[in-house]
């Protein structure tokens, strides 16, 4: 098995063969995009329409070099200003955009399990830019990718997820794969935005954070998701980064050699000190940036190869 997948809905679906195979095929597009020339032609002569429902400047940025550098013909629609709001259904729109005939759709919506729903109506590969609270797989895959390669390993290391967990796709994302890859996993933040049933995944919880700093190899922050909560989750910004904001005196916790992650956009003075964020020693934060790009490359080529191969079938 390399990769098998129709869609990139999420992580639960992949093997931890096809999750090494996006990451091995990644690793070579990283190499490339740092060449003076970047440009591929894996996707020359595909089309791809990137949807995004929210508002995501790293995703869809990241999307569509991804797609530009692979030779596919992108488009981008501001689902915003479409017809959408003149009251069309996500499946109408769907119908609507497969009698296009798009070979690559990269969706962004609000409520989760949208993307799922979606893919059910189109002929193409669907790619999930992050749905509601459910899952953000290339988000994970990226953060593996920039694990693998700061630490030459995605196996038995210990990572701790630092943040609002409750409301995070990323979190969700990134648990269940770095549990596929047989990592141990911290989840650390107050009670408020710790949901009990991650602890089914068997991952670790604490509320306190230089315990559950103690010893990782790799510290995760997460951005607090203000526009998903719809309570007082926590008491305020200034006692929130008192106890939860990463910082120098937290940070001594984990092992000397450990990195430090944020999917962004991050608060700093809220969850990061941003001489941490800015410190190149520790910090993955820009890396994390350009592996993105790297991994939705290998994640649109490997899907639009398995689509070729079903055409050639006749499935």
């Amino acid at each position: 098995m390399t990769f098998r997948q129709k869609h990139l809905l999420g992580i639960e679906p992949l093997h931890p063969t096809e999750i090494t195979a996006i990451l091995d095929l990644a690793d070579k597009y990283a190499d490339l995009n740092r060449q003076s020339i970047k440009h591929s032609d894996a996707l020359t002569g595909l089309t791809q329409i990137n949807m995004f429902f929210e508002n995501s400047t790293r995703t869809q940025a990241s999307f569509e070099i991804a797609g530009k550098r692979l030779g596919a013909d992108v488009m981008n629609m501001a689902m915003q200003a479409s017809s959408i709001k003149k009251g069309e259904t996500l499946i109408d729109t769907a119908l609507t955009l497969n009698a296009m005939h798009p070979d690559l759709l990269v969706v962004r919506h609000p409520h989760s399990g949208a993307v799922d729903l979606l893919s059910q109506k189109v002929n193409c590969a669907v790619l999930n830019a992050g749905d509601g609270r459910h899952e953000h797989p290339t988000q994970a895959l990226l953060d593996a990718l920039t694990i693998r390669r700061r630490k030459g390993r995605l196996h038995r290391l210990n990572i701790a997820i630092c943040g609002d967990i409750a409301h995070s796709r990323v979190a969700r994302s990134n648990i269940i794969l770095l549990g596929k890859m047989e990592n141990r996993i911290r989840l650390i933040g107050p009670p408020t935005l710790l949901p009990s049933q991650f602890r089914e995944f068997g991952c670790e919880v604490y509320d306190d954070m230089n315990e559950g700093l103690k010893d990782v190899d790799v510290v995760m922050m997460l951005r607090l998701q203000r526009e998903r909560m719809d309570g007082g989750f926590i008491p305020s910004e200034r006692e929130y980064y008192h106890r939860f904001g990463l910082d120098a005196e937290k940070l001594a916790n984990a092992k000397d050699d450990a990195i430090v992650m944020h999917p962004g956009p991050m608060n700093r003075g809220v969850e990061i000190d941003g001489d941490i964020a800015d410190d190149i020693n520790r910090s993955v934060i820009q890396e994390q940036v350009e592996m993105g790009v790297a991994v939705r490359m290998a994640a649109m080529d490997l899907l639009a190869q398995n689509q070729r191969e079903a055409r050639m079938q006749g499935v």
